[in-house]
């Protein structure tokens, strides 16, 4: 892609990524016996695989080996921000539905706008903070017919999901704050194993079939790995806030992939809450891409004298 900016590049990277993460829903509706915990155990073991075959295919498996371990503190405290995310989300499904555990989640652009605003001193444009009250709102609204009841199992599980938005938000001021200086791709192969290793206990006896297996495997590699080493790409060009509100195009796109792949047809109130989210999206990019050309510009007729 070399006719596109850094910018560019890095926000079709982060397109490609939520993307890739909305096909879980679709995918398990079709698993046969594997269930919560096992889930996660072989979602995590070749997410784990295929991180693992990227590192070595870039770098041999003795800089591979090296470069995993010159994370350093920044690789461990990514990896088990990852692993809380990986873990969480699914616990949480056990726990109560899908729309409560969505609803939580969608708070991750709030906390990690409020968070590179702290921690980064990051200033953080009224058009970003537009758009996550926007996509926020939105997202509300594609799931209001089916937030549950708060009492009892459901506010466990909201609980528990909550950890989520936090774990993504520390996560992205992580890769922010130490990402050009380390590299923080094996950070994602940390947190899978410490997903496999903890699940493992929990996931015993496993039961999932053959046909099982490879559904979970396409998971590991192509919703969970691949997308989130995209992310981790990504994270360099992208501010903190820009990356999770990008991010929420999974809870946009899930539903689309379950109606299609597994007949759940949504719900008037899911397409709408979707049509404010995407424009959310796509007006907060349009602007960001806006306002860059304007500073090129101005800074093209200072470079210029005679312009």
């Amino acid at each position: 892609m070399p006719f596109l900016t850094t910018h560019q590049r890095a926000l079709m990277l982060m397109i490609i990524a939520p993307t890739l993460w909305s096909i879980a829903g679709v995918i398990t509706r079709h698993l046969e016996a594997a269930r919560g915990f096992e889930i996660t155990f072989w979602r995590s073991l070749f997410s784990a695989i295929a991180v693992a075959m990227v590192l070595i295919g870039q770098q041999g498996i003795t800089r591979a080996a090296a470069t995993v371990r010159s994370t350093g503190w920044a690789g461990v405290l990514s990896g088990m921000m990852w692993c809380v995310m990986f873990v969480c989300f699914m616990i949480a499904l056990t726990k109560t539905t899908v729309a409560n555990t969505l609803i939580v989640m969608s708070v991750a652009p709030l906390l990690t706008a409020l968070l590179a605003w702290l921690i980064l001193k990051q200033q953080i444009p009224a058009r970003t903070w537009l758009a996550i009250a926007a996509a926020s709102l939105g997202i509300l609204w594609m799931f209001v017919n089916g937030l549950s009841d708060v009492g009892g199992q459901h506010l466990i599980g909201m609980l528990i999901a909550a950890a989520v938005p936090v774990a993504s938000a520390v996560n992205l001021i992580i890769l922010k704050r130490v990402g050009h200086g380390v590299d923080l791709m094996p950070a994602v192969f940390l947190g899978s194993v410490f997903s496999v290793v903890l699940m493992l206990p929990f996931a015993w006896p496993l039961q999932a079939s053959l046909h099982d297996v490879g559904l979970l495997a396409v998971l590991g590699f192509f919703q969970l790995g691949f997308p989130c080493l995209l992310m981790v790409r990504a994270a360099k060009s992208l501010s903190a806030p820009e990356v999770a509100l990008l991010a929420l195009l999974e809870v946009l796109l899930g539903p689309l992939w379950t109606w299609l792949g597994a007949g759940e047809v949504p719900a008037r109130e899911t397409l709408m809450g979707g049509g404010v989210v995407m424009a959310a999206l796509i007006l907060n990019e349009l602007a960001a891409l806006r306002a860059q050309s304007g500073k090129k510009a101005r800074v093209g007729s200072v470079a210029d004298p005679t312009a």
